[in-house]
């Protein structure tokens, strides 16, 4: 056999080692991160330790664990309210998102209604909407479920309305050749094209809905992480105040990998 005639192998294998070169495992996706947290958690150990500083102020990674660990039940205690209101909070705006943008798929005028005060929702500023929505509906929990739902329905809406504009437009046109009515064409052809930047939206989002439910319980709660922060910090316990923060960034990373899950399962299609 010549070497014209193995080119087309070679070249075969080669792109394969390539491929397996270049995907990188999830072991060297994840060591990144955590080297670099690891050494700026010995860099805050190292200083807390060197310069004495007062547990006040800044207390050392480990009396934040060590605290945090003595305090665990009561931790536990107000995650369970944060989380419930980021679950709700997070639902409803899921709901209102697919359902906003649907109508504007379907619809061009709404689409050139809705989009210019779906993008005005965003810049009203949640730091005085929040008290707001506490005078308006009490301390229930209606108030911080439409704080959330404030915060993180934009990203998912826009995400959706962005896929669904940018579905495969032969596939769009062979349908309707055949006759395919428009909603067959949004269930075969849209719907599934969209998944790819709705995931990326919905992870987005995701980071924002544990923030919002802690800031709207701030502002007002009878209990939560963002009250329980607030109690903290008026007793100054910046250890517990620093261990509520070590728990909601938990929370966030766990509903971030979530969500790589419910793709797979929703949507074993679109690549990561």
């Amino acid at each position: 056999m010549t070497r014209a005639a193995e080119r087309p192998g070679t070249a075969a294998r080669t792109a394969v080692r390539r491929e397996v070169v270049v995907r990188p495992t999830a072991a060297r996706r994840v060591l990144p991160p955590v080297v670099v947290v690891a050494v700026l958690l010995a860099a805050w150990q190292l200083a807390a330790s060197l310069f004495a500083l007062a547990p006040q102020v800044l207390p050392s990674p480990l009396r934040v664990v060590e605290q945090g660990w003595a305090n665990r039940e009561a931790l536990w205690d107000n995650t369970l309210p944060t989380l419930q209101v980021t679950a709700v909070g997070f639902g409803v705006s899921l709901a209102v998102a697919w359902v906003l943008a649907v109508v504007v798929d379907f619809s061009p005028w709404l689409r050139r209604a809705l989009l210019p005060l779906m993008v005005a929702s965003q810049t009203l500023p949640i730091i005085a909407i929040a008290p707001l929505m506490i005078l308006w509906f009490g301390f229930g929990l209606l108030p911080k479920v439409l704080v959330i739902a404030l915060v993180t329905f934009f990203p998912v809406a826009v995400g959706l309305v962005e896929g669904f504009a940018r579905t495969d437009r032969e596939a769009s046109n062979l349908l309707r050749s055949m006759g395919a009515s428009r909603w067959a064409e949004f269930r075969y052809v849209r719907l599934p094209g969209a998944m790819p930047s709705f995931f990326t939206a919905l992870r987005i989002a995701i980071t924002y809905a544990v923030t919002g439910a802690i800031f709207a319980e701030y502002v007002g709660a009878r209990s939560g992480l963002g009250i329980y922060m607030n109690q903290q910090k008026n007793s100054f316990r910046t250890d517990l105040v620093l261990a509520a923060v070590g728990v909601s960034a938990l929370v966030t990373l766990a509903l971030f990998a979530l969500t790589f899950l419910v793709q797979r399962l929703v949507a074993p299609w679109v690549r990561r």
